[in-house]
């Protein structure tokens, strides 16, 4: 074992780091409570943003609501570098690819909460259909606008094949009782449905690429209020959203239960 790694593996098995982790762990469920939450509000016609960002701008809003962004921020920067961690320990050049992309996918989000805990305004959905709209004036920007809503589709089937076939139960811990069966319904309904919102945001910006309009490629939360305008979409938007809240329930199980 090379010195990187032997360090990598110290730190990964260090309890300040593990408890950190367990409390990044617990933000994304959080989050993910409150998209549901907003999701329900979309869905009866009171707006809101239904996002990560519109769920951090929510917690702002309330009182000591800063001090819990800057614990979120504390516990997502932990988890990025604990799946950098992982990543340097892994087997295999795909499993540390992987581990990689989710360390920047918690490092980009801790920079999103920093911004909003400083006080500034993050809206993702117009910074999507901006940075797609700038993609399509590039040569050949219409392909890469394309493969990555195909990318995105690919990650929604990932989730719902993760949610079928119980495959995220080899991170957990599960206690030998009745929770058990409990937690595996909060999961597979969880990933299932991030699956589902996934597939819509990923083939919504694929039609932005066919149709050459960076407006369809408006992230979670345009995907979210364009189905609640299509007959029997609110029905489908309500299911979405409670599968995000047992999504995000799970996520805070995982955080007690997971397997470091």
């Amino acid at each position: 074992m090379s010195a990187p790694t032997r360090t990598a593996s110290r730190l990964e098995h260090s309890t300040t780091v593990r408890v950190l982790t367990r409390v990044g762990l617990a933000s994304i469920g959080l989050l993910h409570i409150l998209i549901g939450v907003i999701a329900l509000a979309v869905a009866s016609g009171a707006g809101g943003q239904a996002d990560q960002s519109g769920a951090l701008q929510a917690v702002a809003s309330v009182p000591g609501g800063v001090f819990v962004l800057w614990l979120v921020i504390v516990g997502l920067i932990v988890l990025a570098v604990w799946q950098v961690l992982v990543a340097v320990t892994a087997h295999g050049a795909g499993t540390k690819l992987l581990e990689v992309v989710k360390a920047v996918v918690y490092a980009a989000l801790a920079v999103v909460t920093i911004s909003i805990a400083s006080g500034g305004h993050h809206n993702a959905s117009s910074t999507e259909k901006s940075g797609s709209a700038r993609l399509l004036a590039l040569p050949g920007g219409v392909f890469v606008l394309g493969l990555i809503g195909l990318i995105v589709v690919a990650v929604g089937v990932g989730f719902i094949r993760n949610g079928v076939t119980h495959r995220f139960e080899r991170d957990l811990k599960l206690p030998p009782d009745r929770w058990a069966g409990a937690i595996t319904v909060l999961g597979r309904v969880g990933y299932i449905a991030k699956g589902v919102a996934l597939l819509l945001v990923g083939g919504l910006v694929v039609a932005g690429a066919i149709t050459f309009d960076p407006s369809k490629a408006a992230g979670l939360d345009g995907s979210l209020k364009a189905l609640a305008s299509v007959p029997y979409g609110v029905v489908l938007l309500v299911a979405i959203a409670l599968g995000l809240l047992a999504y995000g329930l799970f996520w805070c199980v995982r955080a007690v239960r997971a397997r470091l």
